[in-house]
């Protein structure tokens, strides 16, 4: 695998990123894949602002090759956690849901370099006005929030590429040498992986959940919230509970009060499969065992 814009713009051996995941995406995840010559982020989504920089101090410690954070601009805090990343001195930061005009400016004068995920060539376009770096183009086949256009990967990396100049990384459904290929044939630089990672040793979801994900089928997750914001479940019982809900016309109100507080946590990092909002790529059908980072980079590596 060459170097490239994406190795030269993060300072990283191999161009591949670890996605900053909700409840997997800890210190001990990230500094593994950056130990390996990938880019591993923390996942500020689901931390509050002191163990954000608890968790920052942990994965430096851990390792001195370059890590990152995800911030997901609806973040509650967003204004503290801003200001702990420029604190802490954190040199590269994703972000995603929310308009990258915000803070790009912001990170870029205090030397961060941005990377801003989207789901369509319209959006990568704002982020290549808003000055951004890098952009990600995230498709239909990824795990956890998703774009509301619902297009695949496979047509999304073209139409980027074709819109904007910018480093390009391809996200959702990739987890293979062969995946990477692929995309990277369509004019993607590099890519970002969560779901593979997700199943990892080293990834802080509970091993319940890791066992469910390394269960699954083809077919066995669904786009489903999208009146709030889209998001691939696993099937089962809170999954159908949401569908009921869909299915009779509930509004966003009465979903944000099914969802409530605590869902992702409870089925993801706490491992309870019934209540628990349970959030998995679609390439989770293609694994069958929890691997270490190490071997999981050895594999995406090794063409």
């Amino acid at each position: 695998m060459e170097k490239n814009r994406v190795c030269d713009l993060f300072g990283i051996t191999y161009p591949i990123v670890q996605g900053g995941m909700v409840w997997c995406s800890g210190w001990r995840l990230a500094s593994a894949v950056s130990r390996a010559g990938g880019l591993g982020l923390l996942g500020a989504g689901s931390m509050r602002p002191d163990l954000l920089r608890e968790h920052i101090g942990k994965c430096r410690a851990a390792t001195d090759k370059p890590f990152g954070v995800n911030v997901p601009l609806m973040y509650p805090e967003i204004d503290l956690l801003m200001q702990i990343l420029v604190e802490e001195e954190v040199k590269i930061v994703f972000t995603s849901a929310g308009n990258p005009k915000t803070w790009t400016g912001y990170l870029k004068e205090h030397g961060v370099t941005v990377a801003h995920v989207v789901s369509s060539s319209r959006f990568a376009v704002k982020c290549e006005e808003a000055g951004v770096d890098a952009v990600v183009a995230e498709g239909f086949e990824a795990g956890g929030h998703n774009g509301r256009e619902e297009t695949t990967t496979l047509c999304l990396i073209p139409a980027v590429r074709r819109a904007v100049a910018l480093p390009l990384l391809a996200a959702g459904g990739i987890g293979t040498a062969e995946a990477i290929l692929a995309v990277q044939a369509l004019g993607a630089e590099g890519v970002q992986i969560g779901t593979r990672f997700a199943l990892t040793k080293e990834s802080s979801a509970h091993d319940n959940f890791k066992q469910l994900c390394l269960n699954l089928n083809e077919g066995d997750t669904r786009l489903l919230l999208k009146q709030l914001s889209p998001t691939r479940l696993i099937k089962g019982d809170f999954t159908s509970l949401v569908e009921a809900a869909e299915a009779r016309g509930a509004s966003p109100d009465e979903l944000r009060d099914l969802l409530g507080k605590g869902r992702a946590k409870k089925g993801i990092f706490e491992g309870n499969l019934t209540e628990g909002e349970l959030e998995i790529g679609q390439i989770a059908s293609l694994f069958r065992e929890s691997q270490s980072v190490a071997d999981v980079m050895c594999e995406l590596t090794r063409v």
